[in-house]
């Protein structure tokens, strides 16, 4: 006679045997659209996502949870783009308006001045012109390094969580290739998602 609990101990065991192969079918899935995605990427990128490579990038991306994290990221990375293109573009309206200003400026004094001291004012107003500029260059510049680092720290968030989460291929780094690497890696994840959520919709 068959111990209590034993059946339902065979069924568990049934139902883990299901979930395991589940998990390898869609792993192969996920493993052949790798694959092919791959085909469109330069030759030098194809050669460094190996079979192995491909294999933990299918893995780490069977629950789901990766594609929502980079969906995430990405949103961040947009959001962060914007913003520091409104912010130049303000900057860049700022200095127009004092430009124009200052021009409205000189020119009403180069009206109100007596001839004889005409050379003397325009040497003036060409200094402070000058010296403009020279200010509006330096805030460009500094502005620009500001859209520099604040982007530079957005790919180091990037390659921290993806790194966290399990990802092949995400590290922390500033080697120009490595950073190739993963903006593709990056990118088969993102057309992954896509083509997932096209076949869930045809299935739906």
């Amino acid at each position: 006679m068959a111990r209590p609990g034993g059946f339902e101990a065979a069924e568990q065991q049934q139902q883990q045997q299901e979930v395991l192969s589940r998990q390898q079918e869609r792993h192969y899935r996920l493993l052949a659209e790798l694959q092919a995605l791959v085909k469109a990427l330069p030759s030098a990128c194809q050669q460094r996502l190996s079979y192995t490579t491909l294999s933990e990038l299918a893995l780490a991306l069977l629950d789901g949870t990766v594609f929502e994290i980079v969906q995430g990221l990405l949103e961040i990375q947009h959001l962060t783009e914007k913003n520091l293109y409104s912010q130049r573009r303000q900057l860049h309206s700022e200095h127009r308006g004092l430009k124009q200003e200052l021009f409205h400026r000189h020119k009403e004094a180069q009206q109100c001045c007596r001839p004889h001291n005409l050379p003397l004012l325009r040497a003036a107003q060409q200094r402070e012109m000058e010296a403009m500029e020279q200010q509006i260059r330096e805030e460009q510049r500094m502005m620009d390094e500001k859209i520099v680092l604040e982007l530079d720290q957005k790919v180091i968030d990037q390659q921290s969580t993806l790194e966290k989460a399990g990802v092949s291929g995400f590290y922390i780094t500033t080697n120009p290739q490595e950073l190739t690497l993963q903006m593709n890696l990056l990118e088969l994840i993102r057309k992954l998602q896509q083509k997932e959520a096209e076949a869930e919709k045809t299935f739906s």
